[in-house]
């Protein structure tokens, strides 16, 4: 086993100018080099970085790569060699088995592919709902409040049960505290609110249980303190995730002409337009994994403790799986993508979040046959890199009429 040819020392956190959908390029320029690297994290710790399409879901099937985050090291601050606390109760995310599958396994049932598509009809008559706000407001809006994130905001609150009147309010404490921009104070001050806001869900849930997945959880042998932390990680991926491919997705779009109208005049394209637009953007841009003993990984032996990062957005933008990668092509025939992950952890929701794309999209674009930027792309702002999830912070739209 010999050594990578390429090591890289700092995780670029800048995208190339007038290109707000294309990986960094020091991330491209790592996968020309090949499917892995070695990368050096802040206080000299010694990694790795996993770019290429095929590693990558190695990595993500693999059991001997750890998902917990008392195991990691941050990828760009140095905390001199401390690493993460575990994760409070419930948070699955961030687990391995048994512990992953002991929260995941209840839920499982009820994010199908049938019951989502249940939903259908809600999506649709939020979508519309929001949509004739837009015209009777009229232009110019930003399609960021106005429409991104209220879709799937509204139907991860009703899946879990916040009474409608406080919905608005839930998702702004919420939103304050995935800010990344946020100092640490208030990052601190918001995810104390958020918790108390969860823990006085879960005891309403206990004690008048309604339709919703929550009151669904206060019949098992789940404590108040794991119900919160699974409604934490349902709310985190059913909202600021979607919304931002919502968002991002648009902007896609609008700058891509001839795609946008190919999606206007055949509605056959949605579901291919969908997967290849979670291809293209791969919103979710890096995750995690520690080797838990020694790996052969690529021809180069990864030593147990070692941590990796997980390049999604240029897994997605493979040249050896993708043809013409970093073409937006809603023809793409075939796109068995990475955006929502691989293996046990693959996104729970991720069938609510193709019927909320599959409504949305083509739902904006034809009601708003002349729908463009409302300023030029180069003032179009992209949330800060630090943020686990890319996206736009607004995107103002304009449409005659």
């Amino acid at each position: 086993m010999g050594d990578p040819v390429h090591t890289v020392t700092t995780l670029p956190t800048t995208r190339g100018p007038g290109r707000p959908f294309d990986p960094p390029a020091e991330l491209l320029e790592a996968r020309r080099h090949g499917p892995i690297s070695r990368y050096t994290f802040p206080g000299g710790v010694s990694g790795w970085l996993v770019t290429g399409y095929d590693l990558l879901k190695t990595v993500l099937a693999d059991p001997r790569f750890s998902s917990r985050r008392d195991l990691m090291v941050h990828p760009t601050v140095d905390y001199g060699g401390i690493r993460f606390p575990p994760v409070p109760p419930g948070e699955f995310l961030l687990m391995d088995e048994p512990e992953h599958g002991r929260y995941r396994r209840p839920l499982m049932g009820k994010f199908t592919v049938r019951r989502m598509r249940l939903l259908t009809e809600r999506v649709e008559q939020i979508t519309a709902e929001h949509l004739d706000a837009m015209a009777e407001a009229g232009p110019p809006t930003d399609l960021v409040t106005a429409f991104a994130k209220p879709i799937p905001a509204i139907m991860i609150c009703e899946l879990l049960g916040v009474p409608r009147h406080d919905q608005d309010s839930f998702q702004r404490q919420f939103e304050s505290f995935m800010d990344a921009e946020a100092n640490e104070e208030d990052t601190v001050a918001a995810y104390v609110s958020t918790q108390h806001r969860l823990a006085e869900l879960v005891a309403a849930k206990r004690a008048r249980p309604t339709d919703d997945v929550l009151s669904d959880l206060t019949d098992s042998d789940l404590t108040d303190e794991e119900l919160k932390g699974m409604a934490l990680v349902l709310l985190a991926a059913g909202l600021d995730t979607t919304a931002n491919m919502l968002a991002l997705g648009a902007f896609a779009l609008l700058r891509s002409p001839e795609q946008l109208a190919a999606l206007r005049s055949d509605p056959s394209l949605t579901d291919r337009a969908v997967e290849e637009l979670l291809r293209y953007l791969s919103v979710g841009k890096t995750f995690m994994r520690t080797a838990l003993e020694d790996v052969e990984l690529g021809g180069h032996l990864i030593e147990a403790g070692s941590p990796l990062i997980l390049s999604y957005n240029t897994a997605n933008r493979d040249p050896d799986r993708f043809a013409d990668p970093h073409v937006l092509d809603l023809h793409r025939q075939e796109s068995r993508h990475v955006a929502f992950g691989h293996g046990i952890h693959q996104c729970l929701g991720q069938q609510l979040a193709r019927v909320e794309m599959r409504v949305a999209f083509p739902a904006l674009v034809n009601r708003f046959p002349t729908l463009r930027l409302a300023v030029p792309d180069e003032e179009i702002a992209l949330r800060a890199e630090i943020s686990d999830i890319h996206g736009v912070k607004s995107l103002p739209v304009a449409w005659d009429g």
